[in-house]
């Protein structure tokens, strides 16, 4: 078994781990701060929508020996506005103008077809309307909305309200991040980017799910066993889907980096990068808060009930007890191995996994 499959085994069965749930004070300070830029970035420098959203013309040459950049610099005198041009192979351009009157896209088809010495109606112009633009955008909200209420109604429903609450959370934080980067980096927001957005939701979700299942199957009876709070069981759970959540976000991952900087930066295909950043920023945002964010948050809710607070209570009382009898290496044992038996308490499905054993079978002590 390799190292990394080892430790997931290690992980799963609570042998090892890292408090994630204890530290989540550091977690919600560094998401805040995260969040905060972004809506800075977003309040100050706004989104570079793209003509789909905002309007415009897009004009498509002939096959030409013109340069992207001579082409963009002479529709942006003509129009007046910001202009977008690519090559489209070795042959045709690709000139994008946003915000434009029907005047100006006239104007600038004439001066486009001047520079490369041909007739005005070799210059194909598409306009896009604001209007068909602005049905876009409130679809697009509206299907985002509707996604939102059913997730929190399934998760309520599979799991219960704490969990629905948190994973909301998580959702709205990973698409605040995402759209915040948008507005940092000056991408255009194009349709792809709202697929992009709508796919990095699934993806956060699918990792909250397969946390909050885990957790779900822990819990199972929790109140009757005295050996672990719910925040020290949430934890657990964490741990035991970790490496699978690293290795899916990964594999993810390499696909979505090729996309952004080999065939959006190096080979210039600057088509691609609309939804790759959404992609890319949204899937390790995703990972980051179904760990640091979703989890922890349920564990803080979950406390916050009467019968967790007595439980908590309990767990302290018996591990006061058991130190002050002087049986703390037994109650380290528990704690290190926690499949270690207690006569005391009845097991809990989930909650108490077998006690560690040797390579013979045998529990691991001194051979008699």
């Amino acid at each position: 078994m390799s190292k990394l499959g080892n430790l997931g085994a290690r992980l799963y069965r609570g042998e090892v781990g890292y408090d994630f749930v204890a530290k989540r004070k550091i977690w919600y300070g560094i998401s805040i701060l995260i969040t905060i830029t972004a809506i800075v970035g977003l309040a100050v420098r706004g989104l570079n929508m793209g003509i789909e959203f905002s309007g415009g013309a897009v004009f498509t040459t002939p096959s030409t020996k013109v340069s992207a950049e001579s082409a963009r610099v002479i529709a942006e005198e003509a129009s007046g506005h910001t202009a977008i041009a690519q090559k489209l192979g070795n042959g045709p351009l690709r000139i994008q103008v946003s915000d434009v009157t029907t005047e100006q896209s006239r104007a600038t088809q004439e001066a486009l077809a001047k520079k490369l010495g041909v007739s005005t109606d070799k210059v194909n112009t598409d306009i896009v309307g604001p209007s068909w633009g602005d049905q876009i955008a409130n679809k697009a909200w509206t299907g985002l909305a509707v996604f939102m209420i059913l997730v929190v109604i399934y998760l309520a429903i599979a799991f219960e309200w704490r969990m629905a609450l948190a994973a909301l959370v998580a959702l709205i934080h990973d698409l605040t991040i995402t759209v915040g980067v948008y507005a940092l980096v000056g991408f255009e927001v194009t349709p792809g980017t709202v697929i992009g957005l709508l796919t990095i939701l699934g993806y956060s979700l699918y990792d909250t799910v397969v946390v909050f299942d885990g957790l779900k199957e822990s819990s199972k009876d929790i109140t009757k066993q005295t050996r672990f709070t719910y925040s020290e069981i949430a934890n657990r759970s964490l741990n035991g889907t970790l490496v699978r959540s690293i290795n899916t976000t990964v594999v993810a991952l390499l696909p979505v980096a090729g996309l952004l900087f080999i065939g959006g930066g190096f080979l210039g295909a600057g088509m691609l990068n609309d939804i790759s950043l959404a992609l890319f920023v949204g899937l390790a945002a995703g990972a980051y808060s179904s760990i640091f964010i979703a989890t922890p948050l349920v564990a803080d809710f979950k406390e916050r009930d009467p019968q967790m607070k007595a439980l908590a209570k309990r767990v302290r009382a018996k591990r006061a007890a058991a130190a002050a009898k002087g049986e703390t290496g037994e109650a380290e044992l528990s704690d290190a191995v926690p499949g270690a038996e207690d006569e005391d308490d009845s097991g809990t499905a989930g909650v108490v996994a077998p006690r560690a054993r040797g390579s013979r079978g045998r529990a691991q002590g001194k051979r008699r």
